[in-house]
């Protein structure tokens, strides 16, 4: 039986990729805000591209980069570009994010992540899922650092958390000149707690004690009315991709 994840413009094999297609992914490449016709996009963690896939369907004619220092993924997410509609425009890197901000000169107009966040051991069956799952190969610093190296001035980063961690990736990412214009709280189920935090942010400016842009737009997506029953909101975020909605 076939692995690949079947979308309305595009497939994504994943037999080599550690993280298979889910939900943080498709919410994030869904959500992300872009600029106008961006001239250059950046996906840091690529796995096996999905992400990626998604603005390049979004963004018109711009080049979409990707960042990804695990073999499997890499092989797994040229493939899927090779594949897609979109083969010319999109570009996988096999580096880590460090190696490839010291070697690159261009500055994105949007960035975006679903990084590794268990900060704890984490342990399975399966130890590239271990490695693509763990913070300590891209800490929440290094991610930060990268971006805010990459990013250019008018540039959004968009990222895609655990809700626990949304405040302390904030501070930490104040710290590097970043600050949140627009956030999304997800719930899987309405009564159920705030799962992931969807966050996207722009370059400070002024005095670092000052946000010249006020609060953040914040907003609450519930995902399921019951198993399989999709919200209204959910499916009007994500109809343009999934075969079914």
């Amino acid at each position: 039986m076939s692995s690949d994840f079947r979308f309305k413009q595009f497939n994504v094999a994943q037999e080599g990729a550690a993280m298979k297609v889910g939900t943080d992914g498709v919410l994030l490449g869904a959500w992300a805000p872009l600029p106008d016709r961006p001239a250059l996009v950046l996906d840091i963690g690529s796995g096996g591209g999905l992400i990626a896939l998604m603005l390049a369907q979004r963004s018109g004619e711009g080049q979409i980069d990707a960042v990804e220092p695990d073999p499997g993924a890499f092989e797994q997410c040229v493939h899927n570009f090779e594949a897609s509609p979109w083969a010319d425009r999109l570009f996988c890197y096999h580096c880590t994010l460090q190696e490839f901000a010291s070697e690159i000169d261009d500055r994105y107009d949007a960035i975006v992540s679903n990084p590794p966040f268990h900060p704890e051991q984490v342990g399975s069956e399966n130890p590239m899922r271990d490695r693509a799952r763990r913070q300590e190969f891209l800490p929440f610093e290094a991610l930060l650092e990268g971006v805010a190296q990459l990013l250019s001035d008018e540039g959004v980063f968009s990222v895609v958390l655990p809700q626990a961690e949304e405040g302390r990736f904030v501070q930490l990412a104040g710290q590097v000149g970043l600050i949140p214009v627009k956030i999304l709280r997800v719930r899987g189920r309405a009564g159920r707690p705030l799962k992931r935090s969807l966050i996207a942010f722009t370059r400070q400016e002024g005095p670092s004690d000052r946000n010249p842009a006020g609060p953040p737009d914040t907003g609450e997506l519930i995902i399921e009315e019951a198993r399989h029953q999709y919200t209204e909101a959910y499916k009007n975020l994500t109809r343009e991709f999934y075969l079914k909605m």
